[in-house]
Order: C-alpha cells, then sequence, then structure tokens
C-alpha cells in the first residue's frame, strides 16, 4: 500500500470540509440520473416521496464518497489533483470522516427502506458496498480494470430511480445501468491519459499508468462502441420514441467520432492531447443528454 506523511496538526473541519468528503460534484451526476430512472419509470410517487428517494440517493452518493476519501487518504496526499481534500490538507481526521460516511450510509439506506421499499434501499445499500468495498478496497489498487468493473457503482442510481417508482426491476432500468456501466472507461480513461503522471505518483494502476497509450484508446473506442449500442437500444426496442432515438443515435456518433480522433491523434503528452479533453468534455455532456431525453421522452409519451 502506498503510504504518505500526512499532515501533523488537524484543523478543525467546518461544514465546507464535510460537504467536499461527499464529491459534490459526483454527487449532481448521482443525482439526475437517478432522478431520469425514477421520471421514467411509468409509476409516479408523490412529491414528497420522490424528494425522499432522490435524497437518499445523494445522501448514499455522499457516504461512499466520504468513505472512499477517508480509505485513499495516503494515495491523495501524494496526487496534485487530490492533494487539498479535507484528510491530506490536515482540515479533518481519518476517524471522523470514518464516522460520517458511515452514519450518512446508514441514515440513507434506513430512511429508503421506511419510506420507500426495502427493494430500493437493499439496492442503496448494494451501492455504497459495491463503491466501498468492492471498487475503493478491492480493485482501485490491484488492477488496471478497476474502472471497469467499478463502473457498475456509479450505474445504480437510475435503477433505483426506477424501483424506488415502481418496486420492480424491467428491461429499461436496466439498460440505463448498462449505459453508464459501458460509458464509464472510456469517460475515466480520457481523464487517466491527461493525469497518467498523477495517478503514477500515488501509485495507482489505471489502464494508462501500466499499458501503452495506444492501448488504452483502442480500448476506450471498444466500450464506446458498446456504449452506443446499449444508448439507442431502448429506440430500437420500442421502450422510448423516436425523438429520444435521435439525440441518442447523434450523440453516439458524436461520441465514436472523438472517440477516433482519440484513436487517431496518437497524442503523446497531455499538453498535446487536445482529443482527449475534447472527449472527457463532450462526455460529461453526453450522459447527461441521454438521461434527461430518455426521461422527457417518457414523461410526454
Amino acid at each position: 500500500m502506498t503510504t504518505a506523511t500526512m499532515p501533523i496538526t488537524t484543523l478543525p473541519a467546518d461544514w465546507r470540509d464535510f460537504f467536499a468528503l461527499t464529491k459534490p460534484r459526483v454527487m449532481r451526476s448521482v443525482v439526475l440520473t437517478g432522478l431520469c430512472g425514477m421520471l421514467a419509470a411509468p409509476v409516479h410517487l408523490p412529491f414528497v416521496l420522490g424528494f425522499t428517494a432522490i435524497l437518499c440517493i445523494a445522501l448514499a452518493a455522499g457516504a461512499a464518497g466520504a468513505l472512499n476519501q477517508w480509505y485513499e487518504s495516503d494515495i491523495d496526499a501524494l496526487m496534485k489533483r487530490t492533494a487539498k481534500r479535507p484528510l491530506p490538507a490536515g482540515k479533518m481526521d481519518r476517524e471522523t470522516a470514518l464516522h460520517f460516511g458511515v452514519g450518512l450510509g446508514v441514515f440513507s439506506v434506513l430512511l429508503m427502506g421506511l419510506a420507500i421499499s426495502l427493494l430500493a434501499a437493499a439496492l442503496l445499500a448494494v451501492s455504497i458496498l459495491f463503491y466501498v468495498l468492492i471498487y475503493t478496497v478491492g480493485l482501485k489498487r490491484l488492477t488496471p480494470q478497476n474502472i471497469v468493473i467499478g463502473g457498475a457503482a456509479g450505474a445504480f442510481p437510475p435503477l433505483i430511480g426506477w424501483v424506488a417508482a415502481t418496486g420492480s426491476i424491467s428491461t429499461l432500468p436496466l439498460l440505463m445501468f448498462a449505459i453508464i456501466f459501458l460509458w464509464t472507461p472510456p469517460h475515466s480513461w480520457a481523464l487517466a491519459l491527461l493525469i497518467r503522471d498523477d495517478y503514477a505518483k500515488g501509485g495507482v494502476p489505471m489502464l494508462p499508468v501500466v499499458a501503452s497509450a495506444a492501448t488504452t484508446r483502442w480500448q476506450m473506442l471498444f466500450y464506446a462502441v458498446l456504449m452506443a449500442a446499449a444508448a439507442v437500444s431502448p429506440w430500437a426496442l420500442g421502450l422510448a420514441g423516436i425523438a429520444y432515438g435521435a439525440v441518442a443515435a447523434i450523440g453516439s456518433a458524436v461520441f465514436l467520432g472523438l472517440t477516433l480522433w482519440v484513436v487517431a491523434a496518437r497524442a503523446g503528452t497531455p499538453a498535446e492531447m487536445k482529443a482527449e479533453r475534447f472527449l472527457f468534455a463532450y462526455s460529461i455532456g453526453y450522459i447527461l443528454m441521454i438521461f434527461i431525453s430518455l426521461a422527457v421522452d417518457r414523461l410526454i409519451a
């Protein structure tokens, strides 16, 4: 395990430090995809229950983020991108972060079970445990396929949102799960190519660290093709309308085009990686566009 010298003096943490522990940028995407999964469902919850379900998803995402930072505080201290987080910056002790993460996670699952359903609560618990135990503890430091398998953790929110509304699992939410699962590798590896040296310094075996940039780029294309197929599947299977189908087809074509640019560009240094920067930025808008358009398509159908 990679170790780092942590600050001796721990400053008093305030609400901003606890908020930073929840990874708010990640939480926003989790909330949006969870909400889209709920809105795409054929059954609509009363506002109070719907709000409660989304709140539970947000709290669970925050808990997973806090526990991730608790476990990875040593490598966070070594990486420029994460060195200013509350734990490596000495603004909070690890025990506080652990208690905060566990408490937030338990509360979110209990609230989901009491207010919504046991199945939704069970999936919420699985999503937290998968991210913390399977990805953070079990995979991230051990295998370059960490983000592939671990990507399942980020794919749970729309499935949970759907189950919160309907109480059951069907084909469409599984396709929504698949879209995020297959989107995660090209999205994450585009960033990993840009900050490869940071990951190497932290001892994280991301694919660009342990394999060539060319290998990484071809694997990005492989998953992008599968993602595009999954994205148009709701329309192809009659689960969404032509408006969604057009958005998914055009958006996915652009994604594939940018990924092909990444493969063809063969840039050697981060400063030269314009294609990777474009793909990473576009991938964020792409996944939000796909889920918002799917939810709107289902709402007006």
